[in-house]
C-alpha cells in the first residue's frame, strides 16, 4: 500500500484491532480467478452451518395468537466462521459475470483512491454497478445450496469482511441465520426466496399492461393463469380463515352457555326433604327461584347463538369448498408455468425492493449500498436485526395493544404485516402496503426497515405509525378525511392550518405519543391526545398510572367512564 494513502481510506482500512493491515483488504480483493465459472468445490462454506429450526409458516395467519413470544435469546453462543473465511470475498462475487468484475474494479480504486474528488465518483459508480450486481444474484436466493457469503452480501451488504471492525465482526458473526420465532420478519435473501417459491405474493405495484392472450405463449398464458387462481385463493383465504375466526368465537360462546345452563339445572334440580315428611321434598329455595329467568336468559341466548352459529358455519363450508376447488386447480397447474411465473416475479420484485431501499435513506441520505465501518455506528441492541426489530415491536405493542388488530364484522384479528429488513444507512421505515389487495381481512400487510438507522426504535416506530394511518384510511375509505382516526386527525390539521403532509404531521406525534405521552411527558397538542387516547388507547393499566400523574390523564379517563356509561342509549 503506498504510504500518502488518504488518511480517511487508511483510517477505513486499518485493521489495528483484529490484526490485519491495510493490504490485506486489498489483497482480499485481488482476482485469482473468481469470475471464472464456479468450479464444483466452490459451495463448500453452504447453509450447512445454518441451523435450521423447525417454524410452522410465515404466510399463515394465526388469529388466535395475542402477542410475540418473549425474544430469549439476541445472538448466539457459538459464533459463525464464516465472516473469518479468507475466500469470502471470492466465493461471494465467484459466478456472477460482469456484474461482479465491475464492483470488483470500482471497489478496488474507491479503496485506494487518494483523491476526494475521485473518491466521490467512484463511491457514487458502486451503488449502481452493486445493485446490478444484485440483480442477478437475487434469483438464486431459493437454491438451498447457495453458498453463505452469497447470502450474506445479499442479507447484510457485507461484500468485503476486512471492512468490519473486530467487535462488529465478532457481532455479525453471532446473529442468527435462521428464524427461530417464527415471525414474517425477514432479510432480503429470506423476501426473495419466499417470492422464488410462491410461497408469497410479488410487493404491490402501479398495475401494469396485461399481455392479450391470443399473443401469449403456452408458458405465459398458464403462468397467467396460475396468477389469477393464486389471487382467487388469497381473496377466498382471507374469508375463510375470518368466518372460521367468528365460527371458533361463537362454538366457545355456545360452550360457556351451555356450562352455565348445566350449573343452573343442576342446582334447580336438587330439593331438600322436609322434615317429618321424608317422603316428600320441599319447594323451590329463594336462590333457586332466581335461576328460573337466568335459565330462561340462557336459552333465548343459545337460540340466538345458534342462529349466528348455522349462518357462519354454512359460509364456512362455502369458503372451504371454494378454496379447496381453487387450490386443487392450482396443484394440477403446476410445473413449467409456476416456474415461469417464479422468474418473473423475482424480477419484478428486485425492482420494487430497490425502491423501497431508497425510500429508507432519502433523497439526501447515504446510499452508499455495501458495510463499511465508515458508516456504521450501530450498537448491537440498534442495529436492525431481526430478534431487535421483534423486541422493539412487542415494545410497540405492550403501548399499544390494537396496532396489528384489523376490525372485520365487529371482530378484532391481529394481523403481523411482513417486516422486509433492508442492509441500508437509512433512518426511517415505512409501510409499503397495508394489506393484500386481493385479501383486505386477513392478509398481512408490508412494512420495511432499515438495518443501520441512528436510532432502531425510532425506525420501526415511523413504520408502525405509517402501517396505522394507512389502515386506517382504507379502512375509511372515500371519507378519510371526515371519519375515524384520519378524519379526526385530518380535521384537526385544517383547523390548525398547518403545511404539508398531513401523514407526516401524524407519524411524528405517534412518535411523540410513544416515546414521550406514555411516561407521561406532555409534548402533544390537547386535540392530538384526545384523538389518540380515543383511537389508539393505551392499555388500562397505563392509563391508571398515567391518571395519577397529571389532571389531563385523569381528565381522559373520567371521560372514558362517561362514554362507557352512555354505551347503549
Amino acid at each position: 500500500m503506498s504510504d500518502g494513502l488518504d488518511p480517511e481510506i487508511a483510517a477505513l482500512l486499518s485493521q489495528s484491532e483484529t490484526g490485519d493491515s491495510a493490504d490485506n483488504a486489498v489483497t482480499d480483493i485481488s482476482d485469482s480467478g473468481m469470475f471464472k465459472s464456479p468450479s464444483s468445490g466452490s459451495k463448500e462454506t453452504s447453509s450447512s452451518s445454518a441451523g435450521s429450526v423447525s417454524v410452522r409458516s410465515l404466510h399463515e395467519v394465526d388469529l388466535s395468537r395475542t402477542e410475540f413470544a418473549p425474544i430469549e435469546k439476541f445472538t448466539n453462543d457459538t459464533p459463525s466462521e464464516i465472516f473469518n473465511d479468507t475466500k469470502y470475498y471470492k466465493t461471494a462475487l465467484t459466478g456472477e459475470n460482469q456484474s461482479a468484475q465491475r464492483v470488483h474494479q470500482i471497489l478496488s480504486k474507491y479503496l485506494t483512491c487518494q483523491d476526494p474528488k475521485d473518491r466521490a465518483v467512484y463511491r457514487q459508480q458502486i451503488v449502481t454497478s452493486y445493485w446490478e450486481l444484485l440483480r442477478g444474484m437475487v434469483g438464486k436466493m431459493g437454491y438451498t445450496d447457495t453458498p453463505m457469503p452469497k447470502k450474506m452480501l445479499v442479507r447484510f451488504g457485507v461484500v468485503l469482511p476486512s471492512l468490519f471492525k473486530q467487535e462488529t465482526k465478532d457481532f455479525f458473526s453471532k446473529i442468527f441465520v435462521e428464524n427461530r420465532e417464527g415471525e414474517p420478519i425477514m432479510y432480503v435473501d429470506e423476501w426473495f426466496k419466499e417470492i422464488a417459491s410462491g410461497r408469497m405474493n410479488n410487493s404491490a405495484t402501479d398495475e401494469k399492461k396485461q399481455v392479450k392472450t391470443a399473443n401469449m405463449t403456452p408458458d405465459q398464458a398458464a403462468s397467467a393463469e396460475q396468477s389469477r387462481l393464486m389471487q382467487l385463493q388469497s381473496k377466498n383465504s382471507g374469508k375463510m380463515q375470518s368466518t372460521e375466526n367468528i365460527l371458533n368465537i361463537k362454538e366457545n360462546e355456545r360452550r360457556m352457555l351451555e356450562g352455565e345452563l348445566k350449573r343452573d339445572i343442576e342446582d334447580l334440580c336438587e330439593h331438600n326433604q322436609v322434615l317429618g315428611l321424608e317422603n316428600h321434598s320441599a319447594g323451590y329455595t329463594e336462590m333457586q327461584r332466581k335461576l328460573l329467568p337466568e335459565i330462561t336468559d340462557i336459552l333465548h341466548r343459545l337460540s340466538k347463538n345458534d342462529k349466528e352459529l348455522s349462518k357462519v358455519l354454512e359460509e364456512f363450508k362455502e369458503a372451504k369448498a371454494t378454496y379447496d376447488n381453487v387450490q386443487d386447480k392450482i396443484n394440477a397447474g403446476g410445473g413449467a408455468a409456476v416456474t415461469t411465473n417464479d422468474t418473473e416475479a423475482v424480477k419484478i420484485e428486485f425492482e420494487t425492493v430497490r425502491q423501497m431501499a431508497k425510500m429508507t435513506v432519502g433523497r439526501r441520505g447515504n446510499q452508499f449500498p455495501i458495510f463499511t465501518r465508515e458508516f456504521y455506528h450501530c450498537t448491537e441492541r440498534g442495529t436492525g436485526t431481526r430478534e431487535n426489530v421483534i423486541d422493539v415491536l412487542t415494545w410497540i405493542e405492550s403501548l399499544d395493544p390494537g396496532v396489528f388488530h384489523r376490525i372485520h364484522k365487529n371482530v378484532p384479528n391481529r394481523i403481523v404485516p411482513y417486516v422486509l429488513l433492508v442492509p441500508t444507512y437509512g433512518d426511517r421505515g415505512f409501510c409499503w402496503e397495508p394489506f393484500d389487495r386481493y385479501n383486505r381481512v386477513t392478509s398481512r400487510g408490508r412494512i420495511v426497515v432499515p438495518m443501520y438507522p441512528k436510532d432502531l426504535k425510532i425506525a420501526v416506530l415511523t413504520a408502525v405509525a405509517d402501517l396505522r394511518w394507512q389502515v386506517a384510511k382504507e379502512k375509511a375509505s372515500y371519507y378519510w378525511m371526515e371519519e375515524g382516526l384520519t378524519g379526526q386527525y385530518y380535521q384537526h390539521f385544517d383547523q390548525m392550518k398547518l403545511k404539508g403532509d398531513v401523514k407526516e404531521f401524524f407519524i411524528e406525534d405517534y412518535i411523540l405519543w410513544m416515546t414521550k405521552e406514555s411516561t407521561g411527558v406532555q409534548r402533544l397538542d390537547k386535540d392530538v391526545r384526545g384523538i389518540f387516547w380515543r383511537n389508539m388507547p393505551f392499555p388500562k393499566p397505563l392509563k391508571e398510572e398515567l391518571r395519577k400523574r397529571s389532571l389531563v390523564y385523569d381528565e381522559l379517563c373520567k371521560k372514558d367512564a362517561n362514554r362507557e356509561m352512555s354505551d347503549g342509549y
